[in-house]
């Protein structure tokens, strides 16, 4: 079978996929052919793809300048401004958001043509346009006056988000995704543009994996994100309506946790099309941390920011420290906001707890931070993936979680939960665990074991074997073109075994039926933790 893998390099996430997840699915899955699409900043050098066993790569500049090229003609630019403005007016105006797809797909069918997209987007008359839809009575953004300059910032942005659609990716040739029998797509966002079109032109069906919602983290990008409001709001729909096409054409969706599959629903992602696959980490075949420390001590571990509030992870401790003197307390992690890591010393040295507090920095390993303490806490507001708390309880030490996120689903009865912003139930939660060596173990051994079970690389490798047979095998065979070889995939079994009765054209309305839910496996989550 030939797939696709979609990424954006652009990303942490995505980069981590190509160099870890990507490839451990690769290598799990050698009777198929993998080649890789990613989307790159524009000038700079690309990285190397880190997967071993690819059939090749592709690459597209983005994020950057505009490539070279010459505008469409006059009698062409008309189309390509009312596909344009159809595509604004569908950001911008709440009646009128169905115009989305076919706004998208027809310009991808101009740029395929005369490949005139990039130029006509970067173009005065793009520009026009954006302005007088923009400003438009009942607008969503009318309120807030674009000026000249937010037009100017905005266009440009678009056209870099818009560039997957002009990609020469989309021939029906070896290289091309229309010769894919089915894409991947992992990380969402502008990667899923290819997978779009290409299923729009060919028919070819995607898969979509996110481990971390790009949508959810463009929402919380774009909130320091230096542009005024209106572009804000610009860019935060296009990635909103595109996550929403995404989810409605994708013929799998594959969350890596319980809570990314109810922001997906939320997103009109359909239960029935929906298989929970956790991301699988090969830290599952690392020992279990060796002796405790001679010392009671709690480790926790992020970035020093207030998100992670390791604030309440300080005034939990200093109720700690009343209770039993002997307790230590380290913290791991770099400063995540300007000026915190003083500010928490500071907060240390007013409860009185300076001097058994160590603020580590980063340490030379997620296992190595793990082993120096007796319980491992987690005091977070907001905990959207399991990566970090699974690579704690596969060191076999005891877990201590604020109940925000995925903490539950991760955890599960093997930890203990205790609510946000509460340091007394904090402190209450690890002095249970710090007075209670036989609890502290039994729950430890029971979360690494856990651990193990769900976040192993098998079960993930072993799930997208399923999809994808049971993905291709459920859409319609499509005989080989004139002058084309043959697909493995393209036709029927059937067709293989007989002698070979060409089937039927199918029409080009034919739509895949849904794939049935699956049963959930037990599939796998990183943990490259800090």
């Amino acid at each position: 079978m030939r797939i696709a893998l979609l990424t954006e390099g652009t990303l942490t996430t995505a980069q981590r996929g190509e160099g870890g997840w990507c490839g451990r699915l690769v290598d799990g899955l050698p009777e198929h052919e993998f080649r890789l699409y990613r989307l790159l900043p524009a000038d700079r050098p690309a990285p190397p793809s880190g997967v071993r066993g690819l059939h090749g790569v592709h690459e597209l500049p983005m994020w950057g300048r505009r490539p070279g090229g010459r505008g469409p003609t006059a009698l062409r630019r008309r189309a390509y401004t009312k596909a344009y403005e159809e595509l604004v007016r569908a950001l911008v105006t709440p009646g009128e958001r169905a115009g989305f797809g076919p706004a998208l797909y027809r310009l991808a069918a101009l740029g395929r043509e005369d490949e005139a997209l990039p130029a006509f987007l970067s173009s005065g008359h793009a520009h026009r346009a954006l302005e007088r839809i923009w400003r438009m009575p009942g607008a969503d953004t009318a309120g807030g006056q674009p000026l000249v300059c937010d037009v100017l910032v905005a266009a440009d942005l678009l056209e870099q988000c818009l560039r997957p659609l002009s990609a020469p990716w989309y021939g029906t040739g070896p290289a091309g995704l229309g010769g894919a029998d089915l894409c991947h797509v992992v990380g969402g966002g502008p990667a899923a543009l290819p997978a779009l079109v290409a299923r729009e032109l060919h028919g070819v069906p995607f898969v979509v994996t996110e481990h971390g919602l790009h949508l959810r983290e463009q929402y919380r990008g774009y909130r320091s994100a230096p542009y005024r409001w209106p572009v804000r709001a610009l860019l935060l729909s296009f990635f909103r309506q595109l996550t929403e096409e995404t989810y409605r054409q994708a013929a799998v969706l594959t969350p890596g946790s319980e809570y990314d599959r109810q922001w997906q629903q939320r997103c009109g992602g359909e239960a029935a099309r929906t298989r929970i696959v956790h991301e699988g980490t090969t830290a599952t075949e690392r020992p279990a941390a060796g002796k405790e420390p001679g010392a009671p001590t709690l480790v926790w571990a992020g970035a020093l920011e207030p998100g992670r509030d390791p604030e309440l992870m300080l005034h939990a401790f200093a109720r700690v420290r009343a209770e039993l003197p002997a307790a230590r307390l380290k913290l791991y992690g770099e400063e995540g906001a300007p000026g915190y890591l003083a500010h928490c010393t500071a907060i240390a040295g007013r409860l009185g707890i300076a001097d058994a507090v160590e603020f580590a920095g980063r340490p030379r390993s997620s296992a190595a931070a793990w082993e120096s303490g007796s319980v491992v806490v987690f005091s977070a507001l907001a905990q959207r993936s399991p990566r970090l708390l699974a690579d704690a309880m596969l060191s076999g030490r005891a877990v201590v979680s604020t109940e925000v996120g995925v903490a539950r689903e991760a955890l599960g009865p093997t930890g203990l939960l205790v609510p946000p912003r509460s340091p007394r139930a904090l402190a209450a939660a690890c002095l249970a665990l710090l007075t209670d060596h036989e609890r502290r173990s039994r729950l430890g051994l029971a979360g690494r074991l856990r651990a193990q079970e769900r976040f192993a690389v098998e079960p993930v490798v072993g799930a997208f074997r399923e999809i994808y047979l049971d993905l291709v095998s459920r859409y319609p065979a499509f005989p080989a073109r004139p002058g084309t070889q043959a697909r493995p995939f393209a036709r029927p079994a059937e067709y293989w075994v007989s002698g070979g009765t060409t089937p039927p054209q199918p029409p080009r309305s034919a739509q895949p039926a849904p794939a049935e839910k699956a049963p959930r496996a037990a599939g796998p989550a990183l943990a490259e933790a800090l």
